[in-house]
């Protein structure tokens, strides 16, 4: 089972997103910025991140950047 993690801070989109996606070989998680992305990325195994850029409290770049510093999982900004 893959675990994607989808981030962006109007949750209309995370919705769409999570119906888009919705499938028994995928665990979808939700965060509603970078800040959220990165305590998730800590607690879970993630395969694959989905990031909005502009985000409140942490941007997309900014959560990216400091993924990189502790993991190398794929991230579509």
């Amino acid at each position: 089972m893959y675990h994607i993690l989808l981030c962006d801070d109007e949750k209309d989109i995370v919705n769409a997103l999570k119906i888009y996606l919705h499938d028994e070989n995928y665990k979808l998680f939700e965060a509603y910025n970078g800040k959220e992305a990165l305590e998730m990325i800590e607690k879970e195994e993630i395969h694959l991140v989905l990031m909005d850029i502009m985000m409140p409290e942490m941007d997309g770049i900014t959560a990216m950047v400091k993924i990189r510093e502790k993991c190398n999982v794929p991230v579509i900004l």
